[in-house]
């Protein structure tokens, strides 16, 4: 078991350093330049238990936070063909594949509960034929980076909010979570613009957004530019909070429930007059 873990450590230590390497050649790259990870670093803690890899992370002095927010952008998980493809699955010509159809399932639900919590988490399923999924997949990407690919990818998912009336269920009752502490600044800008600010994380590590929403585009569009920032960015930007509008507190609650993935908003005080 020890060895396990030491494999995971180490392992883990390899990897970064291998991205590092490529974060720092698309840096100083002077083209757009996007970077794919076939893995990421949370990986491992799905391999291995909870307290093992919470000792790994304060041996190394590394936090959730840090190896799983702010180091990518957008997380995609391709949800395994033994959930819901189970007659596409096989061992056969694989030969780093092993496992049965059951295991399978087990660890594809461990590897994607390792993300949850990011927030730019997609889950990709088997709803589809596999060239249906990859489509569904690229959309995804190209949505998150702002690039229009027209009507060359299929639309097949959409993102819904609703309003919960409370009183929420107990903790019990919720798939496997993460909780988070959010707070959203709205900063001075040109009607009908809208300029905000997002603090977000848990046991004392944040990572921070910088979002400008941009109406009345052509063909009636509104455009989202996010970026992520620096603390002391956040700090000056800051300076420009709008004061007519209210800063907002809540609990981000992330789960995964039958392939889809939830994000869970519980605002707290204090709050808006009228909540």
């Amino acid at each position: 078991m020890v060895y396990a873990v030491k494999f995971q450590e180490n392992l883990l230590r390899t990897m970064l350093q291998i991205e590092n390497t490529f974060f720092e050649l698309g840096r100083t790259c002077r083209r757009n330049c996007l970077i794919i990870c076939d893995r990421g670093a949370m990986d491992a803690s799905a391999f291995i238990a909870k307290d093992q890899w919470e000792a790994i992370m304060k041996e190394n002095s590394w936090n959730s936070v840090e190896l799983r927010d702010n180091r990518y952008n957008q997380i995609i998980h391709m949800v395994s063909a033994a959930k819901g493809a189970e007659e596409y699955y096989s061992t056969e010509d694989h030969n780093c594949r092993s496992e049965g159809v059951e295991l399978a399932r087990e660890l594809d639900s461990k590897a994607a509960a390792a993300w949850v919590g990011h927030p730019y988490f997609d889950v990709i399923d088997n709803s589809t034929d596999f060239e249906g999924k990859i489509r569904r997949m690229i959309g995804s990407v190209c949505h998150k980076i702002g690039l229009d690919t027209g009507d060359r990818l299929l639309k097949n998912s959409r993102k819904y909010k609703f309003l919960v009336e409370g009183p929420l269920p107990d903790d019990s009752v919720f798939p496997p979570f993460q909780d988070f502490e959010v707070v959203h600044n709205y900063l001075q800008s040109n009607s009908p613009n809208q300029v905000r600010l997002r603090k977000r994380g848990q046991k004392g590590h944040y990572s921070y957004i910088h979002t400008v929403r941009r109406q009345n585009q052509p063909g009636g569009q509104v455009i989202e530019v996010k970026t992520q920032i620096t603390h002391r960015d956040y700090i000056n930007l800051l300076t420009q909070k709008d004061n007519s509008h209210f800063t907002i507190f809540k609990k981000r609650r992330c789960f995964i429930d039958n392939n889809q993935y939830f994000q869970l908003d519980i605002y707290q005080q204090p709050s808006h007059p009228s909540n």
